[in-house]
């Protein structure tokens, strides 16, 4: 019998596989993986559960669905066509940017050998070129005119903040700035028939929404109009796109099978700026290297970037702002109150509260 030194617990697992805990419980649920438990009914994993997770992963990471996955695990190799297709183009995307980069680089050597001094300027561009903002503009009301700024625009651009911080007009205020984008608002949910008289009359719109449902449901989402709603306006265009509460009327499991889908779209696909305040579509432990967090504070200070580590500036106030679904769906609708203030001169008040004698 192997020692228990050989078995790792689920965080540990989860941080040498490079997933989160919660990936790992839903591979589990999804009977994936199978680990043992403790005799105090902890989950633990050994090398054969490790082994067995770690090739879900990389299947993960070609794009497949976790349906997909349980097919190739059984020995079907049905899906990886196409999985394959696109891994590949996302490597020749990344060997055009490394050959690029090379390019730069012989160039300066080649400055060198004809004598020529090169500045730290030329230098520090090797590492990363001077990115201008690409998205500038003065912040609106509750703001007081202060400029806002986005040198990058990742694949995905999640916008947080409590009730009353501002990041609804911050997102259409992105919506006006920005060259062709749009804004998904939550009007969304009760235009339902314009949604489908828009797929139905694009054979392409039409066929890339059936292709994601299709994935969706495939990876535990529930077929909704809601769910509808929402990839047609994802499908419908190119250009950036803003979505207002993209978890708005979708269930738990279809929110998790959203965020995933949307992460491997690959390379090419629309950027968006998805508002949320769901913790199954912001994961602190599952925020990748293409994809930026930007946090609308409580006290009205201009937005910024936070970086999804603990510790970070501003890491604390978007962890308070995200919440499971069960409980966002608990207070959807709950806006803040303050009683109104009795403006009754003292005397008269002190002789209403009074009890009589």
């Amino acid at each position: 019998m192997r020692s228990t030194a050989d078995y790792l617990n689920a965080s540990e697992a989860a941080r040498r596989l490079g997933v989160s805990a919660k990936a790992l419980r839903l591979y589990e649920q999804r009977g994936l993986v199978r680990p043992v438990r403790t005799e105090a009914g902890w989950r633990a994993y050994g090398p054969g559960e490790m082994a067995r997770a770690a090739e879900i992963v990389a299947l993960r990471g070609l794009g497949l669905s976790l349906a997909q996955v349980a097919t190739v695990l059984d020995g079907n190799d049905q899906g990886l066509e196409a999985a394959l297709a696109a891994h590949q183009s996302t490597l020749e995307d990344r060997a055009r940017a490394c050959a690029q980069a090379v390019d730069r680089v012989r160039r300066l050597r080649s400055d060198l050998a004809q004598g020529n001094t090169l500045s730290i300027a030329q230098l520090a561009r090797l590492i990363e070129p001077p990115i201008e903002p690409v998205i500038a503009f003065d912040l609106p009301w509750p703001w007081g005119g202060e400029r806002f700024e986005l040198r990058t625009i990742r694949a995905l651009n999640y916008i947080i903040g409590p009730l009353g911080s501002g990041k609804t007009r911050l997102a259409q205020r992105l919506a006006e700035t920005v060259p062709g984008a749009g804004f998904l608002g939550l009007d969304r949910l009760a235009n339902r028939a314009a949604a489908n008289a828009r797929m139905n009359a694009d054979d392409a719109v039409r066929a890339r929404v059936e292709t994601a449902l299709a994935w969706l449901v495939e990876d535990g989402a529930i077929a909704s109009g809601a769910l509808l709603a929402l990839l047609v306006g994802l499908e419908d265009g190119p250009g950036i796109l803003i979505v207002d509460m993209i978890e708005q009327g979708l269930e738990e499991a279809t929110q998790t099978a959203m965020i995933a889908y949307l992460r491997r779209r690959g390379a090419g696909a629309r950027s968006l700026f998805l508002l949320t305040r769901s913790s199954a579509i912001l994961d602190l432990a599952d925020v990748g290297p293409d994809e930026a967090i930007i946090l609308c504070p409580a006290n009205h200070s201009p937005p910024s970037l936070v970086a999804p580590h603990p510790g970070s500036p501003g890491y604390e106030a978007v962890a308070t702002c995200l919440a499971p679904p069960g409980v966002r769906l608990r207070t959807e609708g709950v806006i803040a109150w303050r009683p109104a203030i009795d403006h009754s001169p003292p005397s008269a008040v002190n002789t209403a509260r009074s009890p009589s004698r």
